[in-house]
């Protein structure tokens, strides 16, 4: 199937498009893998692993997104630490109360509702019990919300869990073409 001059106009202009958002990402420090991870954290509620709302990336800086995870987790239930590190942060901002844990290596977790006695400074291990959950925030009642910050900028929390395998990239700029044995010639199926 031969392809028009205007079709590889058009997948130039994809192209070029999608090298500018790679590039900008990059620039950006969004692109950054985290560290890598010799053991994966521990999930932060016994029980199931039921992950009520994924994460979404926000396409810039102040866009819309889901800037973590919401696991389904009843109110009273205790929240672990999922990996070594110090707290960084406990009280209520706005409507939430929640608690964030530093983690070295530019990994910082937040959750929320989480009410919790430790105090900025103390020193947590991977599974032990940093509060429970409550409500308030944006999440509704029985869920608890993750974030995970890598150098200030949110990532997908799954992939501290070891459940989300990484990307791959394939090759790219073949000539694509689609057939179908019923479409008419020179024109897309």
């Amino acid at each position: 199937m031969q392809v028009s001059r205007v079709s590889r106009v058009r997948i130039m202009r994809v192209r070029r498009a999608v090298a500018l958002l790679i590039l900008l990402g990059f620039l950006s420090g969004a692109a950054l893998p985290p560290p890598s991870l010799d053991t994966p954290w521990a999930w932060p509620v016994d029980g199931s692993r039921h992950v009520v709302t994924p994460f979404q990336a926000p396409a810039h800086d102040y866009g819309p997104g889901h800037r973590g995870i919401d696991l389904a987790a009843t109110i009273g239930s205790v929240v672990h630490a999922p990996a070594d590190g110090v707290v960084a942060f406990r009280g209520v901002v706005v409507d939430r109360p929640l608690l964030t844990i530093d983690h070295g290596e530019g990994l910082v977790t937040t959750f929320e509702p989480v009410d919790s006695t430790l105090t900025p400074g103390t020193v947590v291990s991977a599974g032990d019990d940093i509060g429970t959950v409550v409500t308030g925030g944006h999440s509704p009642a029985d869920q608890l919300h993750l974030g995970v910050r890598f150098n200030s900028v949110y990532i997908n929390p799954m992939l501290m869990f070891g459940d989300v395998p990484r990307a791959i990239l394939l090759p790219c700029c073949e000539a694509l073409a689609v057939t179908r044995a019923d479409a008419p010639a020179g024109k897309s199926p």
